[in-house]
């Protein structure tokens, strides 16, 4: 929770460069030893969690909006981002509207707006981020889907949100280069699929399905180390990928 002082501070820096009732929350996946992570925020003197987020400054469009907020947090200038819907519950500031709203006048405090959010997911390489919290938060830390802390205001309800709309991208457009390293094997790539999907999916459906979409290169080396055959390394064929982003394919898992 701010001071007095530091919600004035930020109510008048924020009707100043930034437009009213419009903000925008980002769910950021990351995938990590078999586990898909999500950032996130801890607000000082508050102890709630939240999904990274923020406003769009007066003269800024949407898109580069959301690509600065999440190179604030990540440091990352290339992401994966997916607008994927807009929250307008008109109770879902109501937390924050009562939480500050004896401290200023109604026509000073930025919180007493009514904010329609619009929701974007990113994809990114968990090994590249550097999670960085902004000025009101204590952390901003990566933390395992299956495992999160109690999301404050609707953010529990736009992560719900990104996954499903995630889980339905999975049927008609690729998923991967954003989130697998550069060399993968393909039981590594299915197992990003199976923590994604929440479900086993069969080995020999899923390779033959995934090399008939003709957006992987099998590597002529193998993987080198354990017991068993070496499975072979794949890696993303990224012109094909990238169409395969704007044309889709038929399909579902």
């Amino acid at each position: 929770m701010l001071t007095k002082k530091e919600l004035k501070e930020y109510c008048e820096n924020a009707r100043e460069n930034y437009l009213p009732h419009i903000s925008i929350d980002c769910v950021v996946f990351g995938f990590h030893e078999g586990l898909m992570k999500v950032l996130l925020l801890k607000i000082k003197n508050e102890g709630g969690w939240y999904l990274p987020g923020g406003f769009l400054l007066k003269p800024e469009p949407i898109e580069m909006a959301a690509n600065r907020i999440l190179k604030e947090r990540t440091g990352l200038d290339e992401i994966f981002l997916q607008q994927f819907h807009v929250f307008g519950d008109p109770e879902r500031s109501k937390e924050h509207f009562e939480m500050y709203k004896d401290m200023l006048p109604a026509k000073e405090n930025w919180f007493t707006n009514r904010f329609l959010t619009i929701g974007y997911y990113a994809l990114v390489d968990f090994c590249d981020v550097n999670p960085a919290p902004d000025q009101f938060s204590a952390a901003c830390n990566w933390c395992d889907l299956n495992d999160l802390p109690e999301l404050k205001l609707d953010h529990a309800l736009i992560l719900k949100t990104a996954l499903d709309t995630l889980r339905l991208q999975l049927n008609y457009q690729p998923i991967g280069y954003n989130l697998m390293p550069r060399e993968f094997t393909m039981p590594e790539l299915q197992k990003l699929y199976e923590t994604i999907l929440d479900k086993k999916l069969d080995r020999r459906n899923f390779q033959r399905r995934m090399l008939g979409f003709g957006i992987l290169n099998r590597l002529e080396k193998p993987r080198k180390g354990g017991a068993h055959k070496a499975p072979y390394l794949y890696s993303f064929d990224l012109e094909n990928y990238k169409a395969a982003l704007t044309e889709g394919f038929k399909g579902g898992w």
